[in-house]
């Protein structure tokens, strides 16, 4: 007799620990998503995640960094050209002050100082020391950290400074010229904003170094020294100390008052040229309706906000990189699989036509294209054309590579069986199983291009550098001559290319694990 069979409830069985994690799901559980899945194993690449944060955070810092600043993209001050970083708020902090170490000699440590002492002095009286100017909002020397004394030249010692100074305050004064009209304007702002703008003109005399021209030497000076005179119009050189007081050299009337202007030209009351000499700080001020100047990373070689010609350049980049990307992929993806799946003839004809599009290099395509098609067309649609001409091979190449490998699995033939088209074999059969690879390649396009257009610019080859807009190989290659004294103009472009460049290898790489099918429902 049978012997028999007896059922057991599913409550007599209890589930135990799978990889070391206690689980209660059921046998029947619902199959996870292809694109789903591949996120969880993107998110167990830690590297891949936090390339990716980086990517987003430059794609964020280029788009609203506009909004950060007051300056249009367009706007240059040449005065206030190769300046480091100054946000006014930070500065008494000792953090982003616009300012550099110096040495200096004691003559050249009295002119910056008296910078100071002039901006004090609006009325034009005098008497004003070095101590009194040090406390001036428009003393340029921030601090004076040491002295020492070394030998010159005629082998006498001498005592330098080493201070630090605002590069922003150091211009100073300048002369301007402008319309007898704008005279009232200029005159209602001081009064708006409580500051001053004029300042008294400087005598063109024996006592101003031999140099009419700059508005900064408005003491008597003989031998490039300031002096003092006495009245039988003897000269003496001043000592440096804290408390020596710069003898003024202003220009004044009949009656002994400074004159802050003089009539240079012109014929009504609104054509009439005045001679004017301010501060150059509240001008600016002036011009850029009351703001200070502000620059978080600085001024570029030319004196644009290179805050915002770094994030200009960073868009550019990154839309012509994917853009090329996109392109590419497509271009390459079909192409691809059109060789991968026929094959035979069709193979060997399209593999003849990008041996030949891939034996032409792309330095010398990008330069052919920009010599005689640039003026026609642009900097920039040559350059896509370039990158597109012979970009997508790589990515054609790995496809066919894949369609090879899976065109004759069982699943595929299995579906040929049941009837599918080529058209569905190709699309819905072959080509999920060559995503992995595809999209890596893809990916990987775009540090190629950034890493291209920066080379391009900074060989000069291509020229994308404008009033409105640049490339960071454009800002390398103005900042190439320099960058010994002014080296957070090659410093910051080049952070931002190396953070691209390993962000996005980094990133790819998560990409090509992720969609790898072979991975896919495997636990790490």
């Amino acid at each position: 007799m049978a012997a028999e069979i007896k059922k057991l409830s599913s409550d007599k069985f209890e589930f135990v620990n799978i990889n070391e994690r206690l689980t209660d799901k059921k046998f029947d559980d619902k199959p996870i998503g292809y694109f789903k899945d591949a996120w969880i194993r993107f998110r167990k690449n830690k590297a891949s995640v936090v390339a990716m944060i980086i990517i987003l955070i430059i794609c964020l810092f280029s788009i609203v960094a506009p909004l950060f600043t007051s300056h249009a993209n367009n706007f240059m001050d040449a005065f206030y050209a190769k300046k480091s970083p100054r946000i006014t708020w930070l500065r008494p902090y000792g953090i982003a002050d616009g300012g550099s170490n110096r040495d200096f000699s004691e003559v050249g440590l009295a002119f910056a100082q008296g910078i100071g002492v002039a901006a004090l002095d609006w009325e034009g009286k005098g008497g004003i020391s070095i101590k009194e100017g040090m406390e001036s909002e428009y003393q340029p020397i921030i601090a004076i950290k040491n002295s020492f004394v070394k030998i010159d030249a005629t082998k006498k010692e001498k005592t330098y400074y080493t201070a630090r100074i605002d590069d922003y305050l150091n211009v100073g004064f300048m002369y301007k010229s402008i319309k007898q009209s704008e005279l009232a304007s200029i005159q209602a702002f001081e009064e708006e904003y409580g500051i001053h703008i004029l300042y008294p003109l400087i005598e063109d005399n024996e006592w101003n170094n031999g140099d009419d021209s700059d508005a900064n030497n408005w003491f008597k000076m003989k031998k490039n020294a300031p002096v003092t005179v006495n009245e039988n119009g003897k000269a003496k050189t001043i000592e440096y100390s804290e408390d020596m007081i710069l003898e003024e050299n202003y220009m004044r009337d009949a009656d002994g008052n400074p004159v802050y202007w003089v009539y240079t030209g012109g014929g009504t009351h609104e054509t009439a040229q005045l001679k004017i000499r301010v501060l150059y700080y509240n001008w600016y001020r002036y011009q850029n309706g009351g703001i200070e100047p502000n620059y978080a990373f600085g001024t570029d070689s030319q004196g644009y906000d290179l805050m915002l010609r770094l994030a200009g350049g960073l868009r550019l980049s990154l839309l012509l990189a994917v853009s090329v990307s996109v392109i590419n992929f497509i271009i390459g993806a079909v192409y691809g699989a059109i060789e991968g799946y026929y094959g035979g003839a069709v193979d060997l004809v399209m593999e003849r036509i990008t041996d030949i599009l891939g034996g032409i290099p792309f330095i010398v395509i990008a330069t052919l294209f920009q010599i005689h098609l640039s003026a026609k067309l642009g900097a920039i649609p040559c350059l896509i054309f370039a990158y597109i001409l012979n970009g997508w091979i790589g990515i054609a190449y790995r496809v066919r590579t894949q369609f090879y490998r899976f065109k004759h699995q069982e699943f595929v033939l299995a579906a040929k069986t049941l009837g599918a088209k080529d058209n569905r074999l190709i699309w819905k059969h072959v080509f999920p199983n060559s995503l992995g690879t595809i999209v890596t390649s893809a990916a990987l396009i775009i540090p190629g291009v950034i890493f291209n257009e920066s080379m391009l610019s900074y060989l000069g080859i291509v020229k994308l550098g404008s009033a409105s807009s640049t490339s960071l190989g454009t800002l390398l290659a103005d900042a190439s001559s320099i960058w010994t004294n002014y080296p957070h103009l090659m410093l910051l472009p080049a952070i931002f290319i190396s953070l691209l460049e390993i962000s996005f290898n980094l990133f790819g790489n998560g990409l090509r694990d992720a969609f790898n099918p072979s991975l896919r429902n495997v636990e790490d």
